[in-house]
């Protein structure tokens, strides 16, 4: 009670110190107001006057500048009369001078003019001179007429030359185009095969795009050695074969059948020849029995010698066409036929061939100028021979060019052309000797022609220079006969006038001058007026200001005071109101005021305090003194201990610090190589990107002498990886809220071709990395793993010290990949599907190796009789 009291006592005094610092300051502002009004109507006066006094100098500064160009402008005038005075009295001076000049100039220009007249007798009369120019021009102008028609003659000749030798041109022009037989074959094909021409049209404009060189079609590059072969092998040979194109790779293959056959709908026919190589031929029928056929019965050779054509097309009609397996023979071979003795040794197998029963065989041959093909093939049951003859028609495909009768046409053409330009040849020589005759008599007359041109013109210079001479003559003459008196008196009054003038501008200038100082003088003192006003100015408004500063002051805090007055007083009220209600005044008033009761505030709390503690000291608890023994001692000694941890995390931390230092740098180094390589890997894939160490977002800091703990919560430490895929976006920190599959990709896998460098691993695996990936990023991706990953040991290490194996596990990669013709890349493919084993027990290694020997001995799935191959039709 007596609390609430004291507490409404204390904030009374503390509103009546307010109330009268109040009223101070309402004095205060009032009187700053009263002194404040007088310096304004000075300030407003003065300026006025500065005002006027400003524009008196306006004024008389214009004065000034008018007085003063009144004074120069004289000044100029009396200046320019000044100098035609003296230019006046030079001329006057030199009246005299100029006559006897005039006189020695006549004497002069009458000698020269003499001298002209003695130069004219050395020239001859103009008759003879003009007499000598027309026959010049007469006898020129008949050897220009002779050189014109010698030249019409010889030109004649040479378009009969010209015309032949286009003769010749075009001749040898068709002539090669009709040897081209390669061009003309292409024609034939693409006339054929609709499509074909489309088809190589895709192929020679995209040949950078395969791994080995693509051929054909096979029926351009063949070429037999006549045109009886040409029909045996167009004959033995399927159209699908002849536009056919051949390829080295099973890449090449697959890529040729995507792009043209399913992307553009284009039929085409590919042949894989590996790498392109010729293999060794392996003849049907041995020498010694090869030189029975040639000597007994009329055989040449075999089918593949009769034609050229480049190794891939070669072996792709070996492997097709067995053409390595058929001969050729001439007329004798009927008579062979007729003694029924060839089939028999056809169909004989050789000695060394172990395998039972008769072997097939095919051959070509002439019989009355028609040419057949003969196959015998043995029954599979009865094992008898069967034969079937069918004549060859000529060749249609691979037939030369043209008729050979064209050609000789041709050839004559060209022979007859240059005969008849060797017959016209001596025409031309005899015309050029005739020519250059004529053109030299040409040039003696031209020679004559000149000489006589210049004689008539130094005649004509002569007679104008004569006549200008006698001019300047006359001229110099009538100047030395001039009135020299009469010009003398005219120079006297213009010089008289001109010193008038002179003398009247210099008084006008004087007196302007006079004009021009006295404004001058007025400005200056006006000038010194408004410097002094205008400082007083200046004082009046810097004092104007300083007492509006002080009286803004005043009246703030008044304000503030006011405002805190009446906060005070509400404050007041309340405070009153809940005394009254604790302990109303008129039934505590006495007991509050005994000499027993606190008369501050401090002494009240000191007395509650007290009353407290008694009131808790109070109990009737025996053990309560045991127990505050006993937790006194236990506070000892956590006291104790607490000081020996602290001791002791003073000592860790000073040790925590200095390994911090070093693991901490070392760790910023290795951060920044990764970073370098990271940014350089991103860079290559048209990205950005960068390698940041985050620190758990705090930083070493001190405060009331002790360390930031948080700085060594390593736990929240780790690697931020900031990336960006697009130009006018910022680098971000990779997540998966914000950056797509694919770039998450992209940023793992370079983050960790930056750290393979670092660290040591005999392997490193990934498993379906590229899967998210476009073409384009997932050929950078491989890229970069190939160059990483293939790093050769250095010189002078171990083998065994290199970067690590790295298996890139995947489903499917992209064709033509860089790299992956590195030696160092080994491809493993894992066959699971249901065409393989169902048990790993039935692998059988001696099994295997015994059917390979047996697929390299017999030619794989060919026959070995020199048939047509076994094939099995696959269905696209």
């Amino acid at each position: 009670k007596k609390r609430a009291w004291l507490i409404f006592d204390a904030k009374r005094l503390e509103a009546l110190e307010v109330k009268e610092e109040r009223a101070n300051l309402k004095n205060q502002l009032k009187e700053a107001q009263k002194q404040i009004k007088p310096v304004k109507e000075k300030h407003a006066q003065m300026e006025g006057e500065v005002s006027k006094i400003k524009s008196r100098y306006t004024s008389l500064e214009n004065k000034v500048k008018k007085d003063r160009k009144t004074y120069e402008d004289c000044e100029t005038k009396t200046q320019t009369f000044q100098d035609n005075i003296e230019n006046t009295l030079a001329e006057f001076q030199s009246i005299d001078a100029h006559q006897r000049r005039a006189e020695r100039e006549v004497q002069a220009e009458r000698k020269r003019l003499e001298e002209i007249q003695a130069e004219g007798a050395s020239f001859p009369p103009m008759d003879e001179v003009e007499d000598s120019l027309r026959k010049a021009q007469s006898e020129l102008r008949e050897t220009k007429s002779k050189l014109d028609a010698a030249k019409r003659r010889a030109g004649s000749v040479q378009d009969k030359i010209d015309a032949e030798k286009q003769k010749e041109d075009e001749a040898s022009q068709k002539l090669a185009r009709l040897n081209d037989e390669k061009s003309l074959r292409r024609q034939r094909l693409f006339g054929m095969f609709q499509g074909l021409k489309d088809a190589f049209e895709w192929i020679d404009q995209n040949r950078k795009m395969f791994r080995r060189p693509i051929h054909g079609p096979i029926g351009t590059e063949v070429q037999p050695k006549s045109a009886l072969t040409a029909a045996y092998l167009e004959h033995h040979v399927s159209s699908n074969t002849w536009r056919s194109f051949v390829v080295e790779c099973p890449e090449d293959y697959k890529l040729l059948y995507r792009e043209v056959r399913e992307k553009k709908g284009i039929p085409i026919n590919i042949i894989t020849v590996p790498q392109g190589r010729l293999k060794p031929v392996t003849r049907m029928y041995s020498d010694c029995k090869m030189d029975v056929l040639r000597r007994e019965h009329g055989f040449f050779g075999y089918l593949d010698e009769t034609f050229t054509a480049p190794d891939p097309i070669m072996q792709a009609l070996i492997n097709n066409h067995n053409v390595d397996k058929v001969i050729v023979g001439g007329e004798e071979v009927q008579k062979a036929l007729d003694r029924k003795d060839l089939i028999e040794l056809l169909s004989t197998r050789e000695a060394h061939d172990k395998k039972s029963g008769k072997v097939s065989s095919c051959f070509f041959y002439t019989h009355n100028r028609s040419s057949y093909r003969y196959t015998s093939q043995p029954s599979r049951f009865s094992g008898e021979i069967g034969t079937s003859s069918d004549e060859v028609q000529p060749a249609r495909l691979l037939k030369p060019g043209c008729d050979p009768n064209i050609k000789e046409e041709l050839s004559e053409i060209i022979k007859k052309a240059k005969e008849t330009i060797e017959n016209l040849l001596p025409a031309i020589q005899e015309g050029q000797i005739e020519m250059d005759e004529w053109h030299k008599h040409g040039q003696h007359v031209s020679v004559k022609l000149k000489d006589s041109k210049r004689l008539k013109q130094e005649w004509t210079q002569y007679k104008a220079k004569l006549r200008n001479q006698k001019e300047k003559l006359a001229e110099a003459e009538e100047d030395a006969a001039k009135d020299n008196e009469r010009e003398k008196v005219q120079m006297v009054n213009k010089i008289k006038k001109l010193v008038e003038n002179s003398i009247k501008e210099s008084e006008s200038a004087a007196k302007a001058h006079n004009e021009c100082m006295k404004s001058t003088h007025a400005l200056t003192g006006v000038k010194m007026t408004e410097d002094g006003l205008s400082d007083n100015l200046r004082k009046l408004g810097d004092l104007l200001q300083e007492r509006m500063s002080e009286t803004a002051e005043l009246e703030s805090r008044f304000k503030q005071t006011d405002k805190l007055y009446t906060t005070i007083k509400d404050s007041l009220k309340k405070l009153r109101d809940d005394a009254q209600a604790i302990a109303p005044q008129n039934e505590w008033g006495d007991r509050l005021q005994e000499d027993d009761m606190p008369e501050d505030l401090d002494g009240l709390e000191d007395a509650l305090d007290e009353a407290e503690n008694k009131v808790n000291s109070i109990t009737d608890n025996p053990h309560v003194t045991r127990q505050y023994e006993e937790r006194k001692v236990e506070i000892e000694r956590c006291r104790e201990q607490l000081e020996n941890m602290n001791q002791s995390q003073g000592m860790k931390n000073s040790q925590l610090k200095q390994k911090l230092g070093a693991w901490q740098s070392k760790l910023i180094n290795i951060q920044q190589d990764v970073n370098g390589k990271f940014s350089e890997y991103m860079k290559e894939v048209g990205c950005a990107g960068e390698i940041r160490l985050y620190t758990g977002g705090e930083t070493s800091n001190y405060e009331n002498g002790e360390e930031n703990q948080e700085h060594y919560n390593f736990k929240d430490w780790g690697i931020e990886i900031l990336v960006k895929f697009r130009e006018a976006s910022k680098l971000q920190v990779l997540s998966a809220q914000t950056h797509s599959g694919g770039e998450r990709s992209v940023s793992t896998i370079m983050y960790l071709m930056g750290l393979q460098n670092l660290m040591k691993s005999p392997f490193r695996c990934v498993d379906e990395i590229n899967q998210g990936l476009d073409e384009r990023n997932e050929r950078l991706v491989f890229k970069r793993i190939v160059k990483n990953s293939t790093i050769p040991t250095e010189p002078g290490k171990s083998l065994d010290d290199h970067c690590g194996q790295y298996f890139l596990i995947t489903p499917k990669l992209l064709p033509n990949l860089d790299g992956m013709e590195n030696e160092n890349i080994t491809v493993l493919f894992v066959f699971s599907g249901p065409e393989n084993f169902a048990d790993c027990l039935d692998w059988n290694v001696d099994k295997f190796i015994a059917e390979k020997k047996r697929v390299l001995l017999t030619g794989g799935d060919w026959r070995s009789d020199g048939g047509t191959p076994k094939r099995k039709r696959r269905s696209r």
